[in-house]
């Protein structure tokens, strides 16, 4: 069974994550999830884990900016009875509860500095202390992080050790923004609207073409998380009807008639002649190429398309996408 089949897209980005997540996903190695929030991180850790040979073992997740500092060292890793006040009795951690499994670290980025030492220690030796003993146990966990910011920023401004990342980031994967993966935007409308339709026992309602156009020239602030949450109210409200670009909330339409101003104003007129547009379009990629000798990242710019399907489109023009 593939389990990555809950990462919905077809996007040349996403296929090759996939790939490199699947040969982590075989091995025990520490893992490393990048992406802004919304990205289908945890998505991606459980595929993972359940593409692992610990799949019928624990998967435990924290998220580490929803404890107080106070809590999250015993919340990690147990506390002995009396070590501060309220401290009943014995208490394990998640790292023995996930013991022979798999630990979801979410949001890293918020693990304080002092955890961070600790956390540190286990991964370098297997070894964690509970708060208020001085005899350290071992466990056998594998860890998967996640971070919602670039910690490399963070070790900039001393509030994450260099020498953790270092450790976490063994096999780093980086989730897309979904304003960079518009080419998956229609295959992930068309699956949340059919896992609501079964969730509510309602009939899907379909987006029109000029509104799935809408939809992939939005920003997404919210990435997957925000398109699943539009996808479930427009389900509901509209069930069974055609979704065009008047249907969506204020800040589409704002989007759209911009671009609809945008695209008036362009300048450009068809030659009564016609054109061959695969031909302008190459030539506009070549044009971009040159005047940023190769960078693929300006070019992308230059021509307002995301990195991927630059890409995409080099590969489809015969151009050298690697």
């Amino acid at each position: 069974m593939d389990h990555f089949n809950t990462i919905i897209g077809q996007s040349p980005a996403l296929d090759s994550l996939i790939r490199s997540a699947k040969i982590a996903a075989s091995t025990d190695v520490t893992i490393l999830i990048k992406g802004e929030t919304g990205t289908g991180k945890e998505v991606m850790a459980n595929a993972i884990q359940k593409s692992s040979v610990r799949a019928d073992k624990k998967f435990i997740t924290l998220n580490c900016a929803a404890l107080p500092e106070s809590l999250i060292e015993s919340e990690l890793f147990g506390h002995k009875k009396g070590a501060f006040t309220g401290a009943t009795g014995n208490s394990q951690g998640l790292f023995q509860a996930a013991h022979g499994g798999t630990l979801f670290l979410d949001e890293i980025n918020s693990l304080p500095l002092a955890i961070q030492g600790k956390l540190l220690r286990f991964l370098d030796s297997g070894e964690c202390l509970a708060v208020g003993d001085t005899n350290t146990y071992k466990v056998d966990v594998r860890i998967i992080a996640a971070t919602n910011t670039d910690l490399n920023d963070q070790i900039k401004t001393g509030t994450f050790r260099q020498d953790l990342y270092y450790r976490l980031n063994v096999v780093p994967l980086e989730l897309s923004p979904l304003a960079n993966r518009s080419e998956d935007i229609e295959h992930l409308v068309k699956h949340f609207l059919n896992v609501f339709a079964n969730t509510h026992g309602i009939q899907p309602p379909q987006f029109s073409k000029a509104a799935l156009k809408v939809l992939k020239a939005y920003k997404w602030p919210g990435n997957i998380r925000e398109l699943r949450n539009l996808c479930e109210r427009l389900s509901i409200l509209l069930a069974g009807t055609m979704i065009e670009p008047e249907n969506l909330p204020h800040e589409f339409r704002v989007v759209a008639n911009n671009a609809e101003k945008s695209n008036a104003n362009s300048g450009f007129i068809l030659p009564e002649a016609g054109l061959q547009l695969d031909n302008l379009e190459a030539d506009l990629i070549q044009q971009a190429l040159n005047r940023t000798k190769g960078n693929r990242s300006q070019s992308a710019r230059l021509l307002g398309l995301s990195r991927d399907t630059l890409l995409y489109r080099m590969q489809k023009y015969g151009f050298n996408a690697h």
